[in-house]
């Protein structure tokens, strides 16, 4: 049941980059992540109010910059410039990057079957934003590969303060942070390009409302509640498999609603990256679970 619990959030990521493109295609990506960010902070504010203390506001405020700040605004660029089903599928590469992220920093190599299997995710990555066989966009590459390692980076933040900050307070005052500096870079950005800003103030339609109501509400602050109140109820390999659910959201939403459409080859390659992603997972579960059937058998 928490599997199929796990897939709501995880779906609602994965429209984010069809209902962007559908909804507020000329948006600036700094202050969409903006709109994204702050006011779902406030919202669990006021929901549940907490106030960090002193010795804490460093690190939410690295945590801000990061996990909202940075990877909003990227995840926003990602929207603008690169198919809806190239963005799911491809943010499914974050174990790679993971992997290697602690093999570098913290001196933990990877066993046979994650490095196997990454192996495999980089090849089918590969062949799969081959120039030759897809025409892609360089900035949404770029934002993509960026928005990898700022949940590599994040997540290990994140992980690290699991017995020191409530988890509600967390997730709230990063969003304020990261949304506040969004918020900041966004006005900024308006002083020396404003024509972006006025029109998307002055065109200001009710499909812009409802993009925002659906980024806002169900990717941010239901998607979040339920991700963080989820983990505390299942293990993070039984979360993966809920995750699933993001690329294939990511590929439908692109078909829906903006007639997204690939080669056979393309599909199959997206399917075998989801598949790889899954398999050291699957794997790592039967084993744990033989040793329980075996001790069961022997009593």
């Amino acid at each position: 049941m928490n599997i199929l619990l796990a897939m709501i959030p995880a779906f609602f990521w994965g429209t984010t980059y069809a209902v962007t493109q559908y909804t507020l295609p000329d948006w600036p990506p700094l202050l969409l992540g903006a709109l994204r960010a702050l006011p779902a902070g406030l919202l669990l504010l006021a929901i549940k109010p907490s106030m960090p203390k002193r010795s804490e506001w460093g690190v939410l405020f690295r945590l801000g910059l990061i996990n909202i700040a940075a990877f909003f605004s990227l995840i926003f660029v990602m929207a603008l410039t690169l198919p809806s089903a190239i963005s799911g599928v491809g943010m499914i590469s974050v174990p790679v990057f993971a992997m290697l992220y602690h093999w570098a920093v913290n001196k933990r190599r990877p066993n046979a079957i994650q490095a196997f299997f990454g192996l495999v995710l980089i090849v089918l990555a590969w062949l799969l934003f081959d120039p030759g066989s897809i025409s892609l966009s360089p900035v949404g590459l770029m934002a993509l590969l960026a928005a990898i390692l700022c949940i590599v980076i994040g997540s290990s933040i994140t992980k690290s303060l699991a017995d020191r900050i409530h988890w509600w307070s967390i997730l709230t005052w990063q969003l304020i942070i990261g949304g506040t500096l969004l918020a900041i870079a966004a006005a900024v950005h308006a002083l020396f390009s404003p024509g972006t800003y006025l029109e998307a103030v002055q065109g200001f339609s009710s499909a812009n409302g409802a993009g925002l109501l659906w980024i806002t509400l169900l990717n941010t602050v239901l998607g979040y509640i339920m991700y963080v109140w989820l983990l505390q109820r299942m293990t993070v390999v039984d979360f993966t498999f809920g995750g699933i659910a993001n690329p294939i959201a990511g590929i439908v939403s692109g078909m829906v609603l903006l007639n997204e459409s690939f080669s056979p080859h393309q599909y199959l390659l997206m399917a075998g990256m989801i598949l790889t992603s899954l398999l050291p997972q699957i794997i790592q579960l039967i084993r744990n679970r033989k040793p329980h059937s075996v001790a069961v058998k022997s009593s």
